[in-house]
């Protein structure tokens, strides 16, 4: 798109159903994305497999919010099997640095043996929150990270958790596709919410993380 794309105009672009892309990793222009049919994962009916409840009770990763947010972005935008490219180029990279600078992209990481190996960050406005990307770099990291958002999304009174496009991935999770026109109707209201954002810091266990991210009703404490 023409000109320089900064936050406030980034967070209105959101605000209105639509999110930057980068073409490759060393292009840097950038083009907002409307598409048809949106992918959504539902706080209130997330899935986790059984097995996978095992893995995040087990607890076989330290789970951190917000000490890493640049080598989050950037573990998500580097060459993997299956993904030698990323849309996240410079000028996304700087602007989710930026957005996080000011409290508004938050990342979740999985630690081993303090190497990072798994994660993913997103944006947050008003009770929405927009996953961009997430990266594992062993099994189960980066699913374990997204149980232990949506638990603290569901514990601070977020609504709409946005996950942009469906996958056979996330569709493991109970995720959904639902016309740009529902979603949006979703959005306004989610967007008129003011979760509580220390929840998003909070400690939980394994055990605490799977009950919140499944418990049927959820009152923000």
């Amino acid at each position: 798109m023409p000109g320089r794309l900064d936050v406030d105009t980034l967070l209105a672009c959101y605000a209105r159903g639509v999110f930057p892309m980068g073409e490759a990793r060393d292009d840097p222009r950038v083009f907002l994305v409307e598409p048809d049919q949106r992918g959504v994962i539902p706080l209130e009916a997330f899935h986790i497999p059984a097995r996978l409840r095992r893995t995040v009770r087990g607890e076989p990763f330290v789970v951190r919010v917000n000490t890493a947010f640049a080598a989050v972005v950037d573990a998500c935008a580097a060459p993997g099997p299956g993904r030698e490219d990323s849309w996240i180029n410079g000028p996304i990279r700087r602007l989710y640095l930026e957005l996080h600078g000011r409290c508004q992209a938050h990342s979740l990481e999985c630690w081993k043996d303090e190497v990072l190996v798994g994660g993913l960050y997103g944006v947050t406005l008003g009770g929405a929150f927009f996953g961009e990307s997430m990266f594992s770099r062993t099994t189960d990291a980066s699913k374990v990270a997204l149980v232990h958002l949506v638990a603290r999304l569901r514990l601070g009174g977020w609504r709409l958790l946005d996950a942009q496009f469906l996958t056979d991935h996330l569709s493991r999770f109970g995720a959904v596709e639902t016309p740009q026109a529902a979603y949006l109707k979703m959005l306004g209201p989610a967007l008129r919410l003011h979760p509580d954002l220390t929840s998003l810091s909070r400690p939980l266990s394994g055990s605490d993380a799977v009950t919140y991210a499944l418990q049927p009703t959820i009152q923000a404490s």
